[in-house]
């Protein structure tokens, strides 16, 4: 989040401004990070609530707001239905693995377990299938043969900020359009 909001300060994403930071966690230290950096900040919190309640509010949220394009970063909870249908194909997620390989959680454990010899991360547009929106884009990191999940997961954290940086750049310019499940780069001339 502090990479977008960074990134859209310095025009490194041209023509946006981010509109709100919202979180359903009080104490999330993303929260303090966004308030620094002049961003509005929100909680909406999910405790005795139905997923399709809370998403609800934070949609109604993001609409006063104006927001055309939602980017997710560390929020570890399936949107619901209604949150996609408000969004579509307006909701990025980046997952620190090589989709469609490892979708969900322990992905670096898994790839470790799989033996693989390269991981990294993928910035996709959200569908309501886990993990399995167009690709955008994808980092590539080497598993090394000594990697713990920790070791592997710091190095792809590495590659994760820009990675986002430039998917969202890409989308907000343009350059992406949806085919079927694959997001296609328009190559401008």
């Amino acid at each position: 989040m502090t990479a977008l909001v960074d990134a859209v300060k310095s025009s490194e994403i041209p023509v946006s401004e981010v509109a709100v930071v919202i979180s359903d966690k009080a104490d999330a230290a993303g929260l303090a990070k966004a308030r620094e950096r002049g961003v509005e900040t929100v909680v909406i919190e999910r405790e005795g609530r139905s997923r399709e309640e809370h998403d609800a509010e934070i949609v109604a949220e993001l609409r006063k707001r104006g927001v055309e394009l939602v980017c997710l970063a560390g929020y570890m909870r399936l949107l619901s239905p209604l949150f996609i249908r408000a969004f579509p194909d307006r909701i990025l997620n980046i997952h620190p693995s090589l989709l469609p390989s490892f979708p969900g959680l322990d992905v670096h454990q898994q790839a470790i377990n799989h033996g693989v010899k390269v991981s990294g991360c993928t910035v996709h547009f959200v569908n309501e299938e886990l993990d399995a929106g167009p690709i955008i884009l994808q980092k590539t990191v080497e598993v090394k043969d000594d990697d713990t999940a920790e070791t592997l997961a710091a190095r792809i954290l590495e590659q994760e900020h820009s990675a986002y940086i430039e998917a969202v750049r890409r989308v907000v310019t343009g350059e992406i359009r949806i085919e079927g499940r694959r997001a296609v780069r328009e190559r401008r001339q």
